[in-house]
């Protein structure tokens, strides 16, 4: 009971350990931590504003509004400078250079410090966002979880990327807005883990802000315009804006960088100091104003809801874009994202009030909305995000066109003077130069386990004693072994658990079934290989068995990794020729897979293919196989497969067959119909998805391709496919009674002999002769070879088995005569990968033999 407990945890924890589902659970846990992040940074920025405005009113304002953003600025400067520099400024340049693999600390330290510094900075009146330390804090707070919890290492980035969409969605109640912000400008990936990870991690974020927090970003948008409207005849102010919008957003993405650029080279003061320094002016500045400018959040609510007059934004804007320059410069940790709307706002107010006074249509307070877009995709060059991030927060549809007017315009003006986004400039202002989308995966991630594992894989069964193991053992050369019961892997015994047992001196003759390690760690053929090198060293593992549900498919070691990235650096890479589109699938059915392997059969020829499936059924009906039956339909180069249409009806007249014979033999048939430009093509990509461990191929006896030994189909597919090929010439009579086995004393025609047994089911008294063709100076015969074949055969086949040596000069013509003067009905040879084609052409295996037989030769050719 114990044992069976342990293994249903076992497989639980594998199923909820997936990488993809634990990439999916760990968004979701991102998002609820980014969420109370935000939450918690909002209401400390809130009181401590509400705090600052009372002391204002109290005392002298132009006292104690430069004391605080003195003290303020001091406070959380010593704090960055003593325990995270990293936590300096927006954050959102470094996440972004995290992403693009630059080796940045990104981490629980850094997301403190952001959290406490940020609240002192913005708390102290310095016009900055919230929504660069939301950004950081959650893309820091997701990259320590990656690191506690055991990620796979291809979706660290996505999570990454998805804690910053949090962070964002959270700081804006806008979750759509955090999903594109991090397709359109973090990763610029639509992968299914990326927006999978991001939905998730932005939409529980969201939740928690609506929930916990305020709803709105400090735009108290619940008294906003709700009766906009939309002529024609305000289009042209619209693009003047959107004009505006990008001339001005360059000139402020400058005006950044040289902010911080005098910052470094002028003022030789530390970091506490200079933002000391930056909160001061900003509190005598603020002091001067008017009282509306005493809270930033107060401002853009009067800028987006009233109508304060022109004169009134026109300060704002110069006011704002002046101390928002000033403030960045001094490395203060806050974000551009959230003043970039204000002073979209006062400008769109600005260009507002004049169509107010020529046409009389719109409110400003309307243009005031529709520029916080423009601006905002000027210095971030991302116009998607900027029309759903004000969407979002204003709920208004009758703006969606003003918005996708001026957001696209002002991005295309500044995109033309200059296509760096605001972060990509505080990136190369730091030295760090990334492209605008990320470098493409490694070789690990660009091949998967089915590209690398060994398909022919030894294996143990599970009623097998610990004393025959160790005998297996102690004839390979391998350290593990997977352990099958009734075709399934159910195990993994290794050298050590062998020597673990023998330790305690305990029976040999138990099963190893009470020493191996149960339910094993194993991935999928799809699994990359940065995943698989992923399990093995997080399992401290030498190999993976590679399985398809619980069928045991290959096995994939630390050293086939090795071997792949050695040749891709050596240049010796293989590609499957001709290089042509891939095939497409059109038609499919599926039988249950419950057999220990898969033959394919290639069916083409009516008349030949009731034989070759017969011949298909006794092999796979002797070891335990499925057949995957593939008919192929040729299409034009200048087509594309997946594209041009095709009849099916005799391809599904050819698969009918299959499937009756599948089911007078009980044996599971799989059957497609694939469309491709070339046969050969789409044979491997069968071989390829579908684990086959065997083809069966037809071959019409001649060819007429220049250059060629069989044809052009076969040649290819005996030279690439990572599996055994049965290559069967039929003749008309279709007679299996007199076989023909020629052996020339080496390993190849091994394989011709294991394949007999089941080949010989075709005939209900099958007569065998197994000839070995000695040359005539040879003094004495060595007969073991055929003895040994024999003592094989006969206890496999029911009936005749004889051997016979033979003295000629020529192999081939000493087979012809043998198979004339006993009338044979099949010749079976074997070779291995490259000897099948070179015996060929060399005159081993010759004309004589594979074309001019007039019996039916079947050809076997292994996989190594």
């Amino acid at each position: 009971m114990l044992v069976t407990g342990k293994i249903l945890w076992l497989r639980l924890s594998r199923q909820l350990l997936r990488p993809r589902r634990l990439a999916f659970v760990e968004a979701c846990l991102i998002g609820l931590v980014s969420g109370l992040a935000a939450v918690l940074l909002g209401q400390a920025v809130d009181w401590a504003g509400a705090w600052r405005v009372h002391l204002s009113y109290l005392w002298p304002a132009y006292l104690m509004l430069p004391a605080i953003g003195l003290v303020g600025g001091v406070l959380a400067g010593w704090l960055v400078e003593r325990f995270a520099p990293e936590a300096s400024g927006s954050g959102m340049s470094e996440v972004k250079a995290v992403l693009a693999r630059v080796p940045m600390p990104l981490n629980l330290r850094i997301a403190l410090v952001k959290l406490v510094s940020a609240t002192l900075v913005l708390g102290s009146g310095m016009p900055l966002g919230r929504e660069g330390p939301t950004v950081q804090i959650g893309a820091a707070l997701a990259n320590q979880l990656s690191n506690w919890v055991p990620t796979s290492p291809e979706h660290r980035r996505q999570l990454i990327a998805a804690g910053a969409g949090a962070g964002l969605a959270a700081a804006f109640n806008a979750p759509i807005a955090g999903v594109l912000f991090v397709v359109e400008e973090l990763l610029q990936d639509v992968s299914g883990i990326t927006l999978g990870t991001a939905i998730l991690a932005s939409f529980i974020a969201s939740v928690i802000s609506r929930l916990y927090g305020s709803h709105s970003l400090d735009l108290n948008l619940n008294l906003a315009v709700t009766h906009t409207t939309f002529f024609a005849q305000e289009i042209p102010f619209y693009v003047i804006l959107g004009i505006l919008a990008g001339l001005l957003g360059i000139v402020f993405n400058q005006g950044v960088i040289a902010s911080l650029g005098i910052n470094r080279r002028l003022l030789s003061l530390s970091l506490p100091w200079r933002m000391g320094i930056a909160g001061l002016v900003t509190g005598v500045v603020i002091a001067l104003l008017p009282v509306a400018f005493r809270n930033n959040a107060g401002l853009r609510e009067i800028l987006l809801i009233s109508n304060t007059g022109w004169p009134f934004a026109a300060i704002a804007l110069l006011v704002q874009f002046t101390l928002i320059i000033l403030t960045y410069g001094s490395g203060a940790p806050g974000g551009l994202l959230v003043p970039t709307l204000a002073l979209g706002a006062a400008l769109g107010y600005l260009v507002g009030a004049i169509e107010q006074s020529l046409l009389g249509m719109s409110a400003a307070t309307t243009y005031a909305h529709v520029g916080m877009a423009a601006f905002f995709s000027a210095v971030s060059k991302v116009p998607i995000t900027a029309v759903i991030i004000v969407f979002e927060m204003t709920t208004d549809f009758n703006l969606v066109l003003p918005l996708m007017i001026v957001s696209v315009i002002a991005y295309l003006v500044a995109e033309k003077i200059d296509p760096r986004s605001l972060y990509d400039l505080l990136l190369e202002w730091k030295g760090i130069h990334i492209t605008k989308e990320p470098s493409t995966e490694g070789l690990l991630a660009q091949l998967n386990a089915a590209d690398v594992m060994q398909r022919r894989v030894e294996t143990l069964s599970s009623q097998m004693s610990i004393d025959e193991a160790v005998q297996a053992f102690s004839d390979s050369h391998h350290r593990n072994f997977p352990v099958l019961a009734n075709g399934k892997l159910v195990g993994i015994v290794t050298q050590k658990d062998l020597i673990n047992f023998s330790s305690q001196q305990l029976s040999r003759n138990r099963a190893i079934s009470e020493i191996m390690t149960p339910e094993p760690v194993t991935v999928s053929p799809t699994a990359t290989l940065a995943h698989v090198l992923h399990l093995l060293n997080r399992y401290h593992l030498g190999c993976l068995p590679v399985t398809e549900g619980r069928k045991l498919v290959g096995i994939i070691t630390r050293s086939d990794i090795i071997r792949v990235e050695a040749e891709r650096l050596s240049g010796n890479t293989q590609q499957v020729e001709p290089k042509s589109a891939p095939s497409y699938v059109i038609y499919q059915t599926r039988a249950p897979a419950t057999g220990k392997g898969r033959l394919l059969v290639p069916l083409s020829h009516p008349q030949t293919a009731q034989t070759l499936l017969e011949m298909a059924a006794a092999i796979a009906k002797d070891r335990n196989y499925e057949i995957e039956c593939l008919q192929v339909i040729i299409v034009p180069p200048n087509r594309i497969p997946s594209e041009t249409p095709v009849s099916i009806a005799k391809s599904l007249q050819l698969l009918q067959q299959a499937i009756l014979l599948g089911e007078d033999w009980r044996i599971p048939v799989h059957t497609q119909i694939r469309v491709a430009h070339n046969v050969a093509g789409a044979i491997l990509e069968t071989v390829k998805e579908r684990h086959i461990d065997l083809v069966l191929m037809g071959w019409k006896g001649s060819t007429s391709t220049p250059g060629r030994v069989f044809s052009r189909v076969v040649d290819t597919v005996i030279r690439q496919a990572a599996c055994d090929v049965v290559l069967a010439k039929l003749n008309h009579q279709k007679d299996f009674d007199r076989w023909l086995l020629p052996m020339a004393g080496g390993p190849n025609s091994s394989q011709a002999i294991q394949l007999l047994p089941a080949l010989a089911c075709l005939s209900t008294s099958p007569q065998i002769k197994l000839c070995q063709v000695f040359q005539p100076n040879e003094s004495i015969a060595d007969t073991a070879l055929l003895e040994k074949s024999v003592n094989f055969l006969q206890r496999r086949i029911n009936g005749q088995v004889m051997a016979i040596p033979v003295r000629a000069n020529s192999v081939s013509e000493a087979v012809l005569e043998c198979a004339q003067q006993d009338n044979s009905d099949v010749i079976v040879l074997g070779a291995s990968r490259e000897s099948l084609l070179q015996q060929v052409i060399q005159g081993n295996i010759p004309e004589n033999i594979s074309r001019k037989s007039n019996c039916t030769v079947i050809m076997v050719r292994s996989k190594t």
